[in-house]
């Protein structure tokens, strides 16, 4: 009888895997969370009843089907969607992301995205065996037009991620950059809408002149970050190609009737979106008025704040029971960068107080 060979099974798993960092995701446990940008509003009690009764009463022993079409059908009304245009669903705008690596792994094909930005634009390329280029954006987290074009130039990206506004500086760019940059790109744009219910501008209006132009956006910001529905939209074509690599069944027909069930009652969630904007300009006023503390205007729910120390406010933050997302390594251009996500007013009271005892 032979003996059994011991197995290395990391051998079997891919180099490049081996030396990622897995996406991180700090724990929260009592602490006064404003790091993940989430909405810090939940269902009022009628209204949790309701939804209690209506996911009970769901056929759990049968696939998604119908209702999910029902609610591509909603999010389309609830977006705007342009004539000829169709709609994705997504586990998350995550998903979508992977998918459209998936779909345009061609030999030599690359990404394109401004830096600092959304993680997983990277991630997903990185994954995909796609080459990803990175462009800094200026000082002020502005697009480097000149930049951007040059490497649209010489890479001939498949596919361009521009995040309107963008994640974690909180910005809108410009309009005139973003057009020059979707005439001189040969692939897709994907213009990413994850913070679209805080923000003063939306593509949408514009994504119909650009046949190659795609728009992406979340549930998650709106206020179902728990349920994890992302949506695309974009030509009828595009979509169809790219709704072949999307797993069956990807949305669950509890997330599709939570989803439904949020866009019926839009206004309860759009007056949220109203008080943390509120929220958002109560905080730039204070965070101006505190020494040592710079930061950029948003159109977002969060705002980054560069500190003289940011290990040393974060580590402060934290010991006065308030989490936040310290940024300041993911980039040099965000050296000592914090990002705040707007919470109630009674969480950027605690911010804001926990922050002072922190400089």
């Amino acid at each position: 009888m032979s003996a059994v060979r011991p197995r290395d099974l990391k051998q079997r798993i891919r180099q490049d895997i081996q030396s990622m960092q897995a996406y991180a995701i700090q724990p929260s446990a009592g602490l006064v969370k404003l790091d993940a940008m989430e909405n810090p509003y939940r269902l009022a009690p009628a209204l949790q009843a309701e939804l209690g009764r209506r996911l009970g009463a769901l056929a759990l022993n049968r696939y998604p089907a119908g209702q999910v079409d029902e609610l591509r059908r909603a999010l389309a009304a609830y977006a705007g969607m342009p004539e000829g245009f169709d709609i994705m669903l997504g586990n998350g705008s995550d998903e979508l992301i992977s998918l459209l690596a998936m779909a345009c792994d061609l030999p030599g094909a690359a990404i394109v995205a401004p830096l600092p930005g959304f993680v997983m634009y990277a991630m997903s390329a990185q994954l995909q065996g796609l080459k990803f280029i990175g462009v800094d954006l200026t000082p002020d987290f502005e697009l480097d037009l000149e930049a951007m074009l040059a490497a649209i130039e010489r890479h001939q990206p498949t596919i361009v991620y521009l995040a309107y506004p963008n994640n974690p500086t909180a910005n809108l760019w410009n309009d005139e950059a973003i057009e020059k940059i979707i005439e001189a790109a040969p692939g897709l744009v994907v213009m990413d809408e994850a913070y679209q219910p805080f923000s003063s501008r939306s593509y949408i209006d514009r994504v119909h002149r650009h046949s190659h132009v795609l728009l992406m956006r979340t549930l998650s910001k709106f206020g179902l970050a728990g349920v994890r529905i992302g949506y695309m939209l974009g030509p009828k074509a595009l979509i169809a190609e790219f709704d072949k690599v999307r797993p069956p069944y990807n949305i669950s027909v509890l997330n599709s009737e939570a989803a439904l069930f949020a866009l019926e009652n839009e206004a309860v969630f759009a007056a949220q979106a109203g008080q943390l904007r509120e929220q958002r300009s109560r905080l730039e006023r204070e965070l101006a008025q505190l020494p040592g503390v710079k930061t950029w205007p948003s159109d977002a729910n969060m705002i980054l704040a560069r500190v003289p120390d940011a290990q040393k406010s974060f580590d402060g933050l934290k010991a006065h029971g308030v989490l936040v997302k310290n940024v300041s390594r993911m980039h040099l251009l965000l050296a000592n960068c914090l990002r705040l996500t707007v919470g109630t007013p009674d969480e950027n009271t605690q911010l804001l107080s926990a922050l002072k005892a922190s400089l």
